[in-house]
């Protein structure tokens, strides 16, 4: 059967240039990098050079990046820095759409250690709330931990902005980079006001288990994993060598991707999201049409279940994610549509197609061809759809 991939956003293939590259250090190459002899060595040297590709990313030094095991580490160790570096101060801004791995820690800290924690709302494009979020601001607060780009509509939040502010006042900010990497450029030596940013790899074709955090010069990192002198002392830990080799080469080759990204891709999306908006009835795109990740599409088809739409799809060999968290156990819309407040008609029935450079026009028209009769089928039998 053919296999049509797009849920990009919730992992991606190794590409394989990364796993050319990854390769000789699985077997030929297995010295540890932090050993004293050279065959160690030689692995310590490439581990400095997938440093300095996957730094070209986010145009910053090569000192500035610490390798982690993932995207959740990585916002937990900056989050969890900020607080311990400002013990004084016990206010954290985020927003009501973050990724778990931020909204959760967040909702625990609120929860069980007595901090005080705002999540800023978004209006029903998805757009962040600019006045709460400034006048949130206080003497009080530690750290503000803003996603780039949202992982289920793919809005894209004013980072750069909102860390400028953060500066102005003297709050350290952080921004969960993980679907934006890759996507649309990002410079951090002109956001000067980005303290910290996490991204990882399985979201720009290198293996799971690997990420990255940067940390701006200047910032006194306490280390999250505690232990040997690994990363200079700010994550402990045997580095996953094959898996950072791998993720220095996907950053080098997504960095050449962008232009496809933004062309191409952003094509491909746009076509796809105005063919089943007009051939399906009583569908509508969730979020900010003109500020949001080239590659994002959530829509949501009236009166049906995402759960099940991902059943026929998945028939049609068609893989791309629910809006919903059905598939968590929860009957409930997402937390991010929620927070949006798209009718439950809609966010009860929304798919995410997310692509990449993988994806081909053959693919777009294949789920051109097959959505319409699924969706149909499903409100044929739908008590909502007749009513």
């Amino acid at each position: 059967m053919r296999i049509v991939y797009t849920d990009n956003n919730a992992t991606t293939r190794v590409l394989p240039e990364v796993l050319e590259e990854m390769l000789p250090y699985f077997s030929d190459q297995y010295g540890n990098p932090s050993s004293m002899h050279s065959f160690g060595g030689n692995v310590g040297k490439k581990i400095d050079e997938a440093r300095e590709k996957t730094a070209s990313i986010i145009n910053a030094d090569a000192s500035e990046i610490v390798f982690t095991s993932c995207g959740t580490e990585s916002d937990n160790a900056a989050i969890m820095a900020a607080l311990e570096l400002n013990p004084d101060k016990k206010h954290i801004v985020t927003s009501s759409v973050e990724h778990p791995a931020v909204r959760n820690l967040c909702r625990f800290l609120e929860e069980k250690k007595g901090y005080r924690v705002t999540f800023v709302p978004v209006d029903s494009k998805g757009n962040l709330d600019m006045d709460m979020l400034h006048t949130s601001m206080s003497r009080d607060t530690a750290v503000i931990s803003l996603m780039w780009a949202n992982n289920e509509t793919g809005v894209i939040f004013p980072v750069e902005e909102v860390s400028r502010k953060a500066r102005e006042k003297g709050i350290l900010f952080h921004t969960d980079a993980v679907q934006a990497a890759g996507k649309i450029p990002m410079d951090v030596k002109n956001n000067p006001g980005i303290d910290m940013l996490s991204l990882s790899g399985h979201k720009i074709h290198a293996p799971k288990g690997v990420a990255a955090l940067y940390v701006k010069k200047g910032i006194k990192f306490p280390p999250f994993m505690k232990g040997g002198h690994q990363e200079k002392g700010r994550r402990g830990g045997t580095e996953n060598t094959t898996s950072i080799i791998g993720l220095g080469r996907a950053c080098e080759l997504a960095l050449g991707h962008l232009q496809d990204m933004d062309t191409r891709i952003r094509g491909l999306r746009d076509r796809l999201q105005s063919e089943l908006l007009s051939m399906i009835p009583a569908s509508s795109v969730n979020g900010d049409i003109d500020r949001r990740l080239p590659n994002t599409l959530s829509i949501g088809f009236n009166a049906i279940e995402g759960e099940s739409i991902l059943l026929l799809m998945d028939q049609a060999g068609i893989c791309a994610s629910s809006g919903s968290a059905c598939t968590s156990g929860s009957l409930d819309p997402s937390h991010v549509l929620m927070a949006m407040k798209v009718p439950f008609e809609s966010a009860h029935g929304t798919i995410r197609f997310s692509l990449s450079t993988d994806t081909s026009s053959e693919d777009i028209d294949y789920i051109i061809e097959k959505m319409p009769p699924i969706v149909q089928r499903l409100r044929d039998m739908s008590p909502f759809w007749k009513k």
